[in-house]
């Protein structure tokens, strides 16, 4: 009885525990959200500062209430969500074998890491004039601008991924006569997962950057361009319903990556 008492409890704790260290986390982070609120809403109806320097949380939810009671919006978004997921779903497409086969293959990362290296170090949006040259001011230059802030993040985490495997596993997988395309498939790709939601992950935030920044040239409807407009009219508190817009859509995402992660955490093999 002692030692399955003993077993029982073990099995128990860590699932117990794993329950109160969520549950520590949505308190703790639902407390400290509402105090930065509080505080904020307090300094902005003490006035110190007007509402066109610093609005506060009701200020900005009237402004959102505003925004979407019109159909406007609602073309705004679709601009925006557009641009973001064709680019992200080009960058992921085009990124992700690229980052595997960069990692997989020595040589050719010998011949194409300096190009990577080279374009990850160039601050990609000073290429926006360039893009609007070759593609014009539609939409194809937009989904352009996105994809190339969102790709790179991809191919490196996941090159990262590739290279970071264990040796070990490698070795012995291969010494059971196990093929390339075997242990490709069984440990190498399932072992880069992590890397690969990470990459996906900050190429969300690229993306975002991306939408916003290519929405200030010459755009017609969009959240960035939204965002210009009331910033040119001092209407701070659109500025700010654009940002927690922005914000929000980068959180979803994340938040859906992370789901993606462990569905898929029982496909990673295990290295012990």
């Amino acid at each position: 009885m002692t030692a399955l008492s003993t077993r029982e409890t073990t099995a128990i704790t860590p699932a117990r525990k794993g329950r109160r260290d969520r549950t520590g986390q949505i308190l703790y982070g639902t407390a400290a959200v509402v105090v930065v609120l509080a505080a904020w809403q307090i300094v902005a109806a003490l006035r110190i500062k007007p509402e066109v320097i610093l609005p506060g949380p009701l200020d900005v939810a009237d402004a959102l209430k505003q925004l979407f009671s019109t159909s406007e919006i609602w073309t705004d978004l679709g601009t925006s969500g557009s641009e973001m997921l064709f680019g992200l779903l080009l960058a992921t497409v085009v990124g992700l074998p690229a980052g595997l086969l960069i990692g997989w293959y020595r040589r050719l990362s010998w011949a194409l890491g300096p190009f990577v290296s080279f374009l990850y170090s160039t601050p990609r949006i000073a290429l926006t004039p360039l893009l609007i040259v070759w593609f014009g001011i539609g939409q194809t230059s937009k989904i352009a601008i996105v994809f190339l802030m969102a790709v790179f993040p991809i191919v490196i985490n996941v090159t990262t991924g590739m290279q970071n495997l264990d040796p070990a596993m490698l070795r012995v997988a291969r010494q059971f006569g196990a093929t390339d395309l075997q242990v490709f498939t069984t440990i190498a790709l399932p072992g880069t997962v992590p890397y690969i939601i990470s990459g996906l992950r900050l190429a969300v935030g690229q993306a975002l950057i991306g939408v916003f920044v290519c929405e200030l040239s010459g755009a017609t409807h969009g959240i960035g361009m939204l965002m210009n407009n009331a910033g040119q009219q001092f209407q701070t508190p659109v500025v700010f319903a654009g940002v927690i817009i922005f914000a929000l859509t980068g959180v979803l995402i994340s938040w859906l990556l992370r789901l993606l992660e462990r569905s898929v955490a029982a496909w990673r093999p295990d290295p012990h």
